[in-house]
């Protein structure tokens, strides 16, 4: 007997490989696919603005990158004697604001590098909450940690959210006429909006990712990680000790999922030879000296050239 409902996945036209750049924007889900492509050497840019959670601080980034804009002094608030971009998270931030715009536009042209050939863009919608900065009526990414007084808080509809994008989306292909987005919607349930709340977000999300489907298609794809866990996991023990974070076995069910359905055959096949070395550089001895020791430096070593030789291409510099 089989004792979990199976969410069957959509048949996708495409594969997404090591030759195939892709940028991934978005929540927490975002970064758990992203930093596992990361590992695995994929050619990939992970939240460059840091994790966004809402559908409209997500488009900012798009219109950044297409921008290709450099942020100014005049782009950046002070508070508590941090300078720092509402547009961006908090790890951003400095008392110089010369740091702070350095990191922002690194990130920026980093990113930028990625976008400009992408193949793939990864998104994933957490909440149709947002907050807006009542100065200026901004929407932000990040409050940092200013007082809930000075913003307004509201819930995106389904038509808000659509209409947001069909205005960008169309500029987005003609610049990228072969990109292909795949757009989740996070798993993580936001509980600071009530059971019933933080279904109406995500439904407003699944309708508006859907109607965009619709009107996009060949170019707008949708990947069940909302489903794989609400119905196909279904028990808290796939879930972290606040009980709305999903736990590192769901992420690796996920990831699992992910792999088979959208990941070549050739970059599976990658994976697969490089986690052992992957284990072995992870690895933390208690004592780095003696022949064990020796022969596992050795062993990780020639495991390391013989996969040089297979995959020339690779950045294997980025394992170091």
């Amino acid at each position: 007997m089989n004792f979990r409902t199976e969410i069957d996945l959509p048949s996708y036209p495409f594969r997404i490989g090591h030759r195939s750049p892709t940028l991934l924007l978005g929540s927490c889900f975002t970064e758990h696919v992203g930093r596992m492509l990361e590992r695995y050497l994929f050619p990939v840019s992970v939240n460059p603005f840091g994790v966004t959670y809402n559908p409209l601080s997500v488009k900012k980034v798009l219109e950044v990158l297409m921008q290709k804009k450099q942020y100014t002094k005049s782009d950046l608030s002070r508070y508590n004697d941090l300078w720092f971009s509402f547009d961006h998270y908090t790890l951003f931030s400095s008392t110089d604001p010369g740091v702070t715009l350095q990191k922002i536009n690194r990130a920026c042209k980093d990113a930028g590098t990625i976008f400009s050939g992408a193949q793939f863009l990864l998104l994933t919608w957490g909440t149709a909450w947002l907050y807006r900065y009542m100065a200026t009526g901004q929407v932000v990414s990040n409050c940092h940690k200013i007082p809930a007084d000075r913003f307004t808080r509201e819930r995106l509809s389904a038509r808000e959210i659509i209409v947001a994008y069909e205005k960008l989306l169309p500029r987005l292909f003609d610049a990228h006429p072969e990109l292909k987005i795949i757009y989740t919607i996070s798993p993580i349930r936001h509980w600071k909006d009530g059971a019933h709340g933080n279904q109406l977000s995500k439904s407003a999300l699944l309708l508006a990712g859907d109607a965009l489907q619709h009107q996009f298609p060949g170019h707008f794809f949708y990947f069940p990680s909302y489903e794989l866990v609400m119905d196909e996991l279904r028990d808290y023990r796939f879930y972290a000790g606040d009980m709305l974070h999903i736990s590192t076995l769901a992420t690796d069910f996920i990831w699992e999922r992910f792999s088979r359905s959208l990941l070549s055959d050739e970059s599976r096949k990658i994976i697969r030879q490089m986690e052992p070395l992957l284990k072995m550089l992870e690895h933390r001895p208690m004592i780095k000296e003696g022949e064990a020791h020796t022969k596992l430096i050795r062993k990780r070593e020639d495991k390391l050239m013989d996969l040089k030789q297979k995959y020339p291409d690779l950045p294997w510099e980025k394992l170091s």
